[in-house]
């Protein structure tokens, strides 16, 4: 990891999480504020930071231009995405499984400009498409999908829930993957996501 100082890792942290939870960065009185620092130490933490290419400003200085480099790696993104890859298996006949040490990374694999997110699996009924209760399903945020494609839709009465989407003539048809569970239709559903990826822990 680049080297600094936990009062820089802090501010960096802090404009990652507000651009993650809030579509864009804090200005330096909002940094200011959460850390409990005065303008003008900001304004020198941020300044060192850019001088280290760690911190980078959009076009103009805009006051919430401020964004981190790609070149930094948070410590909690590297440990807890990374995983080692040390070979391939084969589901039919046998080969080598193990092979030179590489590392997988679950967030570059998922990537879809960090416009993804995980839900928990609650239940059953899509048991047929391998989706158990337990698992997490990988998701992208978006608001409209193929028929076919399985998605996160919000009902009209509030609640949510992880189905096949089917456009019918006159009507929506949310299918599930399990025989012993009725289709649930409806005239509007809001998609919150589509799946692309799961996981599962054994």
């Amino acid at each position: 990891m680049q080297t600094v100082t936990p009062r820089q890792l802090e501010i960096l942290r802090f404009i990652r999480d507000s651009r993650l939870a809030n579509g864009y960065s804090p200005t330096m009185q909002e940094i200011g504020d959460h850390l409990g620092l005065t303008k003008v130490t900001v304004f020198e933490h941020v300044g060192a930071l850019e001088k280290k290419g760690l911190l980078l400003r959009g076009a103009k200085h805009s006051a919430r231009s401020l964004q981190v480099s790609d070149k930094f790696t948070f410590p909690d993104e590297d440990a807890g995405t990374k995983l080692p890859l040390i070979g391939r298996i084969a589901a039919g006949s046998p080969i080598e499984a193990i092979e030179d040490t590489e590392t997988l990374d679950l967030q570059a694999v998922f990537a879809e400009g960090g416009n993804t997110f995980v839900l928990e699996v609650r239940g059953d009924s899509m048991i047929e498409d391998h989706i158990c209760d337990g698992d997490y399903v990988i998701c992208q945020k978006r608001n409209a999908a193929r028929d076919g494609e399985i998605v996160v839709a919000l009902l009209p009465d509030g609640e949510a829930t992880l189905k096949r989407i089917y456009r019918e003539p006159s009507r929506i048809r949310l299918q599930p993957a399990n025989a012993d569970y009725e289709p649930i239709y409806t005239q509007n559903v809001d998609i919150q996501g589509v799946m692309i990826g799961l996981v599962r822990k054994m």
